[in-house]
C-alpha cells in the first residue's frame, strides 16, 4: 500500500522517522525550528522534538557546518540544511577538506556521518549565485557521496539511508519539486530506506536510453511521453538517483538495451555528472552504441535571470526531443 505525499512532506516524513529511531540525528540550519524551515520541509519538528534536536543556528554556513562536522565525529549524526547549495562557497573548506578526508587521513579512526541537505538548481529566477548545482562538483572529491532524488518515494528512501551512513553525504534537491507528488510506501509496510549507489528505470523502453538525475528525469519523462506520441519512438528513463556511488551496471544495462543515449544533467556541460557518465559508457558499452553519445545540459553561462530565458537554459522536454531526434 502507499499515500500520496508531496516531495517535501516525504522528505519530512524521513527527517522524522530518522529522529524518533536515533537520538543521535539532529536537525541544523538557517530558520528550520521555529520557522519551520525556508522550504517547510521541516515544518512541525521543532515544535514536536524541541531545541535540543532541531537547532536554528547563525547565518554561518562556514560555522555550523563546522561545528556540525566535529559533532559528527563525537557520535552526533548532525542533518544540516542549507538555505541554497550555492552558499556551498562559503563552507568549501569544511564541507571538502574535512568531511571528506577525515576518515582517511585519519586512517579509519574517525567517522563524519553528516547529512548536507538543501535546494541545488536553477529556475527559480534568484539570479547566479543562487542557482548553481554543484553535485558533480562534489562527487569529484573521494569521501563524499551524493544523490539527487526526483519524486517524493526515492526523497525519503534516500535521506534516510543517507542519515544511517557513516560517511558525508551531500543531499540535492530541487526546490521545483517540493510541491509535487507522488505515491510513498505507507508507514505500516515496514522501514522504507532505498540504499544509495542504486539506480531506478522510471519508464521501459527499447529505442532509446534517456539517463538523468533530480528535476532532469522528470522533464525526460515528459520528453518521453513525446517521443512516443509524437515520433512512435519508446524511450527509456534511468533515474541515477545516486550520484556517487554511481550505478555502473545499471547505466550499462540500459544502454546495452536500447543502444542509444542522451544524458540529460542540469549541470553546466564542461565536466560534470552527464561527462562522467558518457566516459564509463565510451569505456565499457562502446561497441553497443548505434550512435553517438548526446547530452543535453544547462546551457553554459551563469543562470540567467529572465523566466523565459531560464527555461531555456536548462533541460526541457522540447530540448531533449529534438537532442532524440538527431540520433540516426
Amino acid at each position: 500500500m502507499s499515500r500520496i505525499l508531496t516531495y517535501r512532506e516525504a522528505l519530512r516524513e524521513g527527517l522524522d522517522e530518522e529522529l524518533t529511531r536515533d537520538p543521535n540525528v539532529v536537525l541544523m540550519g538557517e530558520e528550520v525550528a521555529q520557522y519551520n524551515g525556508a522550504y517547510k520541509v521541516t515544518e512541525g519538528l521543532w515544535k514536536k522534538w524541541g531545541d535540543k534536536r532541531v537547532v536554528d543556528t547563525p547565518i554561518s554556513e562556514a560555522g555550523f557546518i563546522g561545528m556540525g562536522i566535529g559533532a559528527s565525529m563525537l557520535g552526533v549524526r548532525p542533518v544540516m540544511e542549507l538555505m541554497f547549495w550555492s552558499f556551498h562557497s562559503v563552507a568549501f573548506d569544511q564541507l571538502v577538506s574535512n568531511a571528506a578526508c577525515v576518515r582517511y587521513m585519519s586512517g579509519g579512526l574517525c567517522h563524519c556521518p553528516i547529512v548536507v541537505r538543501g535546494p541545488a538548481n536553477g529556475g527559480t529566477g534568484v539570479g547566479a549565485t543562487h542557482s548553481h548545482i554543484p553535485e558533480g562538483l562534489f562527487a569529484a572529491f573521494p569521501g563524499l557521496k551524493v544523490c539527487a532524488p526526483a519524486t517524493p518515494a526515492d526523497a525519503k528512501g534516500l535521506i534516510k539511508a543517507a542519515i544511517r551512513d557513516n560517511d558525508p553525504v551531500y543531499f540535492m534537491e530541487n526546490t521545483l519539486l517540493y510541491g509535487t507528488t507522488g505515491e510513498v510506501p505507507d508507514l505500516e509496510d515496514g522501514d522504507f530506506v532505498i540504499p544509495l549507489g542504486l539506480a531506478d528505470i522510471k519508464r521501459e523502453g527499447t529505442d532509446v536510453s534517456l539517463i538523468a538525475h533530480g528535476r532532469s528525469v522528470i522533464q525526460s519523462l515528459a520528453a518521453a511521453e513525446i517521443l512516443q506520441n509524437e515520433h512512435g519512438i519508446n524511450a527509456e528513463v534511468l533515474d541515477l538517483r545516486s550520484i556517487r556511488p554511481l550505478d555502473q551496471e545499471a547505466i550499462l544495462k540500459t544502454v546495452m538495451k536500447t543502444n542509444r543515449v542522451v544524458l540529460v544533467d542540469e549541470s553546466k556541460p564542461f565536466g560534470g555528472v552527464s561527462a562522467m557518465v558518457a566516459m564509463l559508457i565510451q569505456d565499457h558499452a562502446f561497441d553497443y552504441l548505434d550512435a553517438p553519445i548526446k547530452r543535453v545540459c544547462s546551457i553554459d553561462a551563469p543562470a540567467i535571470y529572465s523566466p523565459h530565458i531560464e527555461h531555456e537554459q536548462l533541460p526541457n522536454p522540447r530540448r531533449i526531443v529534438e537532442k532524440v531526434l538527431t540520433l540516426a
